[in-house]
């Protein structure tokens, strides 16, 4: 269908609110691009701001498609298994606070591969580290892509999945290359408190027409027994065959877990194999679990662009009181969520027999819809808007973080660093900007890709890459005097690229049996690994040895341990290469401000 055949099917309010909320994006960005002048306002803002200011940003910047969108269409499709993941996402500040935001903020880097060099003395160590900020970025910059394009689809019917993704982008890459650090910060701190209204107000007004959530639950743990009285404008639809049962939905350890042995057990004939397959089905599901629980916790200490936050901090007091102020703040946002995976399992359950951008993931999306073509029209119109305004903040204030941490590791480390360490800072500024532009495209251009995989799920996988890399480098670092260079290095390359690997093949098989069952709008890469011997092999793969699917989609629980283990044993056998000076990096790390230990790599970065 044409687009622009569909544009009188928009809702009105709908286009009004993410309209108003994409022209205020790009006017503060403009805003913020007269006040960034220098290096360090484009890294790292100067270096200069507030706690509440930062706590926000943060949040906002942490809450992205995955939190908006992607948790209530995981509990719809999952039921309350699905809630590791914001209790897991809000305990992984707790590592933060405790471990790594002080001693981080006082050595004073500007990134994370300047952490690495400067604590090892290595160039080299620059190189690798600046690698990892690029895969663990790419990885999350795919479920705000398809995040974006859900969004568009949804409020212009017609509209290809695609193009979402391309307009988004290039809205979000305008606005990092004009600002940088300091162009966002503004940008990220206004956009949470538009999603913590757009995904609460809703809720309420919806619980006092269609029912509250206690209803609802009930609901749905009784099967839709008919003696729960639920008043509301919409009737409760029979659980179409792709839903999962009612005891898969509550019980835990559940559906979320099991993917790899319900494919098993579809596609196996024997009998006694399915029998056995059932009976390894909690097991494998609490193994995958647990996997989840420490990429989750261990991954949300090694994101890049949430680490490069804290050094925006004053000082490494104000970034320990920044992490506790955005445990609340988050905390507070993930209430909401899962009420919306538990209304749309019993008002849209039509959206389980949809993928891609039409499937669960957009459940917060259509609720409000219910109320429109009723006594309430209006009002599920503007709800529907608010909703859309709030989708928009969140793929787009996540994005802006995850370019700049990216754009800064090709600015900053490579072409200022490596290819040009005597470039000048205006040099810098105009590589950033360009910098920004192809990291942009080339975000938009694997977000295209990803139809087929749920939100959380890719989430999911960027955390496992980030715990099996950066958080043992930055956990052991800071707290082990004994780690060497190759320690650190086999550590992190050893445990991040064999989690990088295992999840890229089972990425490749999902996206390849989207595109052979036609079940997305297939580009041309999709068709490519549908058509493909290896995207065939890998799914029938799987499906025979479902426990290895299990740990390759999430290799956390085996890849961190990996990467600990590694540094330890490389690092005693290489103890003669310890830093000489090492008792002095231990002190700036963890010694108090006022002793006036504390590092400033912005000075070094101006006096060029």
């Amino acid at each position: 269908m044409n687009p622009l055949l569909s544009i009188g099917s928009v809702d009105p309010w709908i286009a009004i609110c993410s309209l108003a909320t994409v022209l205020i994006t790009v006017a503060m960005g403009f805003w913020s691009a007269g006040r960034s002048k220098s290096a360090g306002d484009f890294f790292v803002a100067g270096r200069s701001v507030s706690v509440g200011w930062n706590a926000s940003a943060i949040s906002g910047e942490y809450l992205s498609a995955a939190s908006f969108m992607g948790v209530a269409g995981m509990v719809m499709t999952s039921g309350y298994d699905a809630l590791w993941y914001p209790v897991c996402y809000a305990c992984g500040y707790l590592f933060l606070l405790l471990f790594i935001a002080g001693p981080l903020r006082r050595f004073g880097a500007y990134t994370i591969p300047d952490f690495a060099e400067g604590r090892y003395d290595s160039p080299l160590f620059r190189k690798i580290a600046v690698c990892f900020v690029l895969f663990i970025g790419f990885f999350y910059t795919m479920p705000q892509m398809k995040g974006a394009g859900t969004t568009l689809a949804y409020i212009f019917p017609g509209l290809p999945y695609w193009a979402g993704v391309v307009a988004v982008g290039a809205v979000i890459t305008l606005n990092v290359s004009l600002g940088g650090m300091k162009g966002i910060t503004l940008v990220q701190a206004f956009q949470y408190w538009l999603k913590v209204f757009a995904i609460s107000v809703p809720i309420f007004v919806l619980a006092a027409i269609v029912g509250s959530y206690n209803d609802h639950l009930a609901t749905n743990r009784t099967s839709f027994d008919n003696s729960v009285n639920i008043e509301s404008v919409v009737e409760r639809q029979p659980l179409p065959a792709k839903a999962p049962s009612d005891e898969q939905w509550v019980s835990p350890f559940g559906k979320l877990t099991t993917k790899a042995v319900d494919a098993s057990l579809a596609a196996s004939k024997d009998p006694e194999a399915k029998a056995q397959l059932e009976s390894v089905r909690k097991p494998y599901s609490l193994l995958y679990t647990y996997s989840l629980i420490i990429a989750l916790v261990c991954g949300t200490a090694g994101l890049p662009h949430i680490l490069v936050r804290f050094y925006t901090n004053p000082d490494g007091v104000a970034a320990k009181r920044t992490t506790m102020w955005v445990m609340i703040l988050i905390g507070v946002f993930y209430v909401f969520p899962p009420i919306y995976g538990v209304l749309g399992r019993s008002l849209i359950p039509h959206l389980y027999d949809a993928v891609g951008a039409k499937g669960t993931d957009k459940v917060v999306l259509e609720l409000p819809t219910l109320l429109a073509g009723k006594d309430h029209a209006l009002l599920g119109s503007i709800l529907s808007g608010i909703t859309c305004a709030g989708a928009f903040a969140a793929f787009m204030s996540t994005f802006s973080g995850l370019l700049v941490s990216m754009t800064g590791a090709l600015a900053h480390d490579i072409y200022g660093r490596i290819l040009r360490p005597t470039s000048t800072p205006e040099q810098r500024l105009y590589a950033f900007k360009w910098c920004a532009v192809l990291i942009g495209a080339a975000s938009i251009g694997l977000g295209m890709q990803v139809e087929a995989l749920e939100i959380n799920f890719m989430v999911g996988q960027a955390f496992a890459i980030a715990a099996a890399s950066y958080f043992p480098l930055l956990f052991m670092s800071v707290w082990w005097r004994g780690m060497t260079m190759p320690g650190a290095a086999a550590g992190m390359l050893g445990g991040g690229v064999a989690a990088l690997g295992a999840i890229t093949l089972t990425s490749i098989s999902d996206v390849a049996a989207a595109g052979a069952k036609k079940l997305t709008d297939a580009t041309a890469l999709t068709a490519y690994w549908a058509d493909h011997p290896i995207g065939a092999s890998l799914r029938d793969t799987w499906i025979a040895h479902p426990l290895a699917r299990i740990l390759c989609e999430q290799p956390a629980i085996w890849a961190v341990p990996l990467s600990i283990g590694l540094m330890i044993i490389v690092s005693k056998a290489t103890a003669v290469k310890i830093p000489g000076d090492i008792r002095m990096k231990m002190l700036v790390l963890h010694a108090p401000e006022s002793l006036g230990l504390k590092q400033e790599y912005i000075k070094e970065h101006e006096g060029h």
